[in-house]
């Protein structure tokens, strides 16, 4: 039987970069507390209380939840390495102590749709301010105009980017993967920045610093924190990247339901209430007719609609 240090570096290899981002810094603390401890040694109680004082160490922000995430995202990473002690035959699921810990209720989210005012400041602010205001003003059409999840632009790929269909194929967490499509004006300053900036392998990123490095998260980051510097409302609510998702696939369920902005949203629908879903589902077609109502732009994929619809039909 493995110790908890030994096991937890087998684990983050076989993990994808994204859960080990968000797992590793609590697979550390169970080093820290546990490393020396085998597998089997740790039970359900103890688990309750390491959650419970990882909840307790948390750093109060504005947006604190009183440390409900710190003890879910604990709990999750527990769960995580004993699946794959259960898989590799090391445990049986009835000793699981992971499984028998139930994670803390989520709260509803703070997060909102934006006005059209507080898009138009936003967007006014990062493209007079900062050290790449191209960039910045780039980014954040991404988002709007996409409603991808951070990792989603942070992943974009040349080779991702269909310039003649005006399509990006995005990947997100999950490992999903999807076409979205982008309105021409986005597609071509997403060409143009990508030349401009050394891009031309598919494999390059395409969203990168003036020297030619991709950005990482640590660019969102930044951006969030200088238009809270301008705008002090930004700050006070702790908007950031997410909160353009849900402002973009608000106004879509709004105005073409909620099927459109499930397929906008590239929502597989599994965890929805209703099995009705499975049969309304929208397709790429439906999500470039939102686009263009969003937009104001033409968009290629319509020309060729199965359906032969037209955004004024659609509305009729």
């Amino acid at each position: 039987m493995p110790t908890f240090a030994e096991y937890i570096n087998l684990v983050s290899e076989s993990v994808t970069a994204g859960t080990r981002r968000v797992y590793w810094t609590y697979w550390q603390k169970v080093q820290n507390v546990w490393g020396d401890r085998r597998l089997d040694e740790v039970s359900p109680l103890e688990i309750r209380q390491l959650a419970e004082r990882i909840k307790g160490q948390v750093v109060i922000r504005r947006n604190s939840r009183g440390g409900r995430t710190a003890a879910e995202h604990l709990i999750s990473s527990l769960r995580c390495l004993y699946a794959r002690a259960v898989a590799d035959g090391l445990l049986a699921e009835s000793d699981n102590p992971a499984r028998r810990v139930p994670k803390p209720r989520r709260l509803a989210s703070t997060r909102r749709a934006l006005s059209d005012d507080q898009l138009e400041l936003i967007n006014g602010v990062a493209a007079t301010t900062g050290n790449d205001p191209d960039l910045d003003s780039l980014l954040l059409r991404l988002h709007i105009e996409t409603a991808c999840r951070r990792g989603g632009g942070l992943a974009l790929r040349l080779g991702d980017i269909d310039f003649d269909q005006c399509v990006v194929q995005l990947q997100e967490k999950g490992e999903t993967v999807r076409w979205q499509p982008v309105s021409p004006t986005l597609a071509s300053r997403l060409r143009q920045h990508a030349l401009d900036r050394g891009c031309n392998h598919p494999q390059d990123s395409v969203l990168r610093y003036r020297n030619g490095a991709p950005i990482t998260h640590r660019r969102h980051d930044y951006l969030w924190q200088r238009l809270g510097k301008h705008l002090p409302w930004v700050r006070t609510h702790q908007i950031s990247t997410h909160w353009l998702r849900h402002t973009t696939l608000t106004w879509v369920e709004r105005r073409f339901g909620y099927a459109v902005a499930q397929a906008y949203a590239g929502h597989a629908g599994r965890a929805d209430a209703s099995t009705t879903s499975t049969y309304v589902r929208a397709d790429i077609f439906e999500v470039a007719q939102a686009l263009v109502a969003l937009s104001g732009e033409p968009h290629p994929l319509l020309a060729s609609s199965p359906r032969g619809e037209t955004l004024e039909g659609r509305a009729d």
